[in-house]
């Protein structure tokens, strides 16, 4: 089973522009994601799937792979573009601003499929605890319910569950954007149109849900730093 690990990077981000290419230590967001990937040491190959000509350069200058792409709305159509030609059978799509993300999590989600020998499952993804009130309200943490058997049933920038019951102990998830994919299953997926869901809540994740897909959520209690924002990236200084 070849696995391999793509990360999407798009210089314009919405909230942060130019982000990836801001200074963390004595590196660039990027290539400290890059470089951190590389490290685990779990991936036959590693890339950086960019429509930058600066990330890809600052990625090639510093020794990494890097494919040109176009312009696409998300970071999984993205990759499915940067991946068509590549042979490989998982493909991870880990975020270019989180540069924190440790060996295990990532172990977790390659061992889905090592351990799907009927091949049922197409997509994985990881989950968190929240357990502070503010990051619980916070829109730039996606939540996530899961069923019984830990497949997503909804992702949203909204509180869910919501508690109408106060006296009930409920808990919430936060979805970190790390993907794990089966190479077909996301060639199919940059295939499907968008739908409503993904269009409202802006979350990539939806479509698969919205088209009968399931996801297949891991709970990870690895704590990093994604860099959405300019005061993330502060966080993210004091932690380096």
């Amino acid at each position: 089973m070849k696995t391999i690990a793509v990360i999407p990077a798009r210089y314009n981000s919405t909230r942060f522009p130019g982000k990836l290419m801001e200074i963390l230590g004595n590196k660039t967001v990027i290539t400290t994601t890059y470089q951190n990937v590389v490290q685990t040491g779990l991936f036959d190959e590693v890339f950086v799937a960019t429509d930058s000509e600066i990330i890809f350069d600052e990625i090639s200058e510093n020794g990494g792979k890097s494919v040109m792409t176009g312009e696409h709305e998300t970071g999984s159509d993205r990759i499915a573009e940067a991946v068509q030609n590549i042979d490989c059978d998982i493909v991870i799509n880990i975020q270019g601003d989180e540069p924190f993300l440790k060996k295990e999590p990532l172990k977790q989600l390659i061992d889905v499929f090592s351990n799907d020998d009927t091949k049922e499952i197409s997509l994985a993804s990881l989950k968190i605890e929240l357990k502070e009130s503010k990051e619980i309200q916070n829109p730039n943490n996606v939540k996530v319910i899961t069923d019984n058997n830990g497949f997503a049933l909804y992702f949203s920038r909204s509180v869910i569950p919501f508690l109408r019951d106060q006296d009930f102990d409920v808990k919430y998830y936060k979805h970190i954007g790390v993907y794990a994919f089966r190479k077909e299953a996301l060639l199919e997926f940059s295939k499907l149109p968008i739908l409503p869901l993904e269009t409202s809540e802006k979350l990539e994740q939806l479509r698969y849900l919205e088209y009968g897909k399931r996801i297949k959520m891991i709970e990870t209690d690895f704590i990093g730093v994604g860099i959405d924002t300019p005061e993330d990236l502060e966080k993210a200084k004091k932690l380096i």
